[in-house]
């Protein structure tokens, strides 16, 4: 018999698939231990378990979460919001309602969620329980609603990745800066797809909020989640707030990676990442003095009662520069009530900071932390696509460098105040209404396809990109399809010229970002029969698959020599791809099972 030698990930699998061993590749259906649906997302899960007639398999592990518009103060969130409280009241289902924070801080906090087990949402930053060496992962709204009515979804064992951090973090170098210079040093892409596991004398020490701040951002590297193994501290922490006694889940000392690495900490600088791109990381030193019109310090990533503290530590006794905003949202109400006992509301007021209820803040356009055109913003959120919180620019650094900003009026470290503020010329923000998404029920599928083939050959194209976040307010899918690649430079005109039966060939990373439905509806509301990429985002994969929309990863299509305009046949079963205009051929990876079996039905729910 085998031996069995587990990664983190894969143990968690194993334990959660009835399997004694399971390997890179191999697709398993693992059941889920906590199973989350938030305010934005979570009206189309309702959506799609009525229109299904499916009911809920265990209402104790099934909760909502409404933490995108804490406020209530969108009438289509408030409407959103309405339906779940509703559905949940039949099926008696736990909600955190707009009062109490973000939900996979909530699955830590609360005890809902136990190192060692399995988590979905409808948030794609879920892989934060990676802090505390849990596996938790954002999906889309078919995965969400499989999740809840059959209590497991199917997944596919990632790689895993070991990484160790050798040497001391320098002085003023934050959780924050540590993740900033993983992502300059692994990008957006070279971790696709896998599981990361961090390791190092200095990574043992690390606090569960500095854990969640790394964790995070996983996302951005492309990853499927960063675990840490978890340590005392963390396992105590666990235990108290769910009252259960349980096995952590760590390595074989003899596991298998796909890679390793090893990297210095001492080489860590305080880090900040340019607009547009969280992988675009530079050094505080080299935008220093670059003129601000705002700061945010909050988000699932720098939200934590120790970013509350590190900014009220620099306010104290400062104020905001003249006309600059600083606005701060606690990641949970936990969190916010610790700043009130602690004096650190009063330090932010006096500060001049607006101060707002626990929640995500703008990532999802639903709370503070937009800004407008042309506003420079320091924020300590996670991402910073263009569009995504807001219109401005927005760069991506630590609470410290987030606050000491705000109170010189210009890009700064804590360590470099100025006497006075700069002066600047005002701006604003601005935010936007989003919702749910609507799905087809196509059926009869053909499994070789012929269509004209777009070329838009380049990497990390995200969700923004291709369907941006001002237009999620939009829940017909016919309504959609115009909106294709609105927001990626050079294809603003993409739908206006596309056809159906048309074919788009991308890079890699293709649908990096958030897990909204529809960057993947949009393809399918133009006619568009089939995207290929080097790569996928793995949200973004899920979703594809989920809605029955045709993708397929490639190593190279070169030797087609194709142009824009030919016509190319597909072929799903073997993954034999033929440029009709010169006849030759390349393959590529085929359907596996699992797609083919939910392409022919049309969708996943569909029985």
């Amino acid at each position: 018999m085998e031996r069995k030698s587990h990664t983190i990930i894969e143990k968690i699998i194993a334990n959660h698939s009835g399997k004694e061993l399971v390997k890179p590749g191999e697709i398993v259906d693992i059941s889920i231990d906590v199973r989350l649906a938030r305010d934005f997302g979570g009206a189309n899960v309702v959506k799609n378990l009525v229109d299904n007639q499916l009911v809920i398999e265990n209402s104790d592990k099934t909760f909502f979460t409404f933490d995108c518009n804490p406020t209530g103060s969108d009438q289509k969130y408030a409407a959103n919001q309405q339906k779940c409280r509703l559905f949940a009241r039949d099926f008696n289902i736990r909600v955190y309602d707009i009062n109490s924070g973000i939900g996979t801080h909530l699955a830590i906090d609360k005890g809902l969620a136990v190192p060692g087990s399995t988590v979905v949402s409808t948030d794609s930053h879920a892989n934060i329980l990676g802090a505390i060496g849990a596996f938790g992962q954002g999906m889309g709204d078919r995965d969400i609603a499989a999740a809840w009515a059959r209590g497991a979804v199917w997944f596919k064992v990632p790689e895993s990745v070991k990484i160790t951090l050798n040497g001391k973090c320098p002085e003023g170098v934050y959780a924050k800066d540590i993740v900033l210079n993983l992502l300059k040093h692994f990008g957006a892409s070279s971790l696709l797809g896998k599981s990361v596991e961090l390791y190092g004398e200095e990574v043992d020490k690390l606090t569960l909020d500095e854990r969640i701040t790394i964790s995070s951002m996983g996302t951005e590297m492309g990853a499927i989640a960063v675990f840490f193994p978890p340590s005392d501290e963390v396992i105590q922490y666990a235990k108290e707030r769910s009252g259960e006694d349980f096995e952590p889940v760590f390595a074989d000392g003899d596991a298998n990676y796909a890679e390793t690495f090893e990297l210095d900490m001492a080489t860590f600088i305080p880090a900040i990442s340019l607009p547009g791109k969280p992988h675009d990381v530079v050094p505080v030193e080299q935008v220093k003095g670059t003129k601000i019109d705002s700061s945010f310090i909050g988000s699932c990533t720098n939200g934590r009662m120790e970013d509350m503290r590190a900014a009220a530590r620099i306010l104290k006794g400062r104020k905001v520069a003249p006309g600059v905003v600083l606005k701060i949202v606690p990641s949970t109400d936990e969190v916010w009530n610790a700043c009130m006992e602690e004096g650190l509301i009063r330090i932010f007021k006096d500060a001049g900071a607006m101060l707002s209820n626990a929640g995500c803040a703008g990532c999802a356009a639903g709370q503070v932390g937009q800004n407008g055109p042309g506003e420079k913003t320091v924020s300590t959120g996670n991402r910073n696509f263009a569009g995504k919180q807001g219109k401005g620019d927005v760069y991506l650094a630590s609470p410290a460098t987030a606050a000491a900003s705000a109170v010189a009026g210009h890009i700064t470290t804590e360590d470099d105040l100025p006497e006075r503020p700069s002066l600047f010329e005002e701006g604003h923000g601005k935010q936007e209404a989003v919702l749910v998404t609507h799905h087809d029920n196509e059926k009869e599928k053909p499994s070789v396809i012929e269509g004209r083939v777009w070329l838009i050959i380049e990497d990390n194209i995200d969700t923004d990109m291709i369907f941006h976040n001002q237009h999620l307010a939009i829940t017909e899918l016919s309504e959609m399809g115009k909106y294709t690649f609105g927001n990626l430079k050079g294809w603003e005109d993409f739908a206006t010229k596309a056809k159906p039966g048309d074919i788009v060939i991308t890079g890699k990373n293709f649908g990096a970002g958030s897990s909204r439905q529809q960057a993947v509806d949009c393809f399918k509301s133009l006619g568009v029969q089939a995207v290929l990429a080097e790569s996928f985002g793995a949200i973004y994969e899920r979703n594809a698959i989920n809605a029955g929309f045709p993708i397929m990863t490639y190593e190279s299509v070169e030797e087609l020599d194709l142009q824009n305009g030919n016509v190319i046949t597909v072929e799903f079963e073997t993954g034999k791809i033929t440029n009709r205009e010169n006849g030759k051929n390349v393959m590529v990876q085929p359907f596996s099972d699992v797609q083919m079996e939910i392409y022919r039905k049309g969708d996943l729910l569909h029985v």
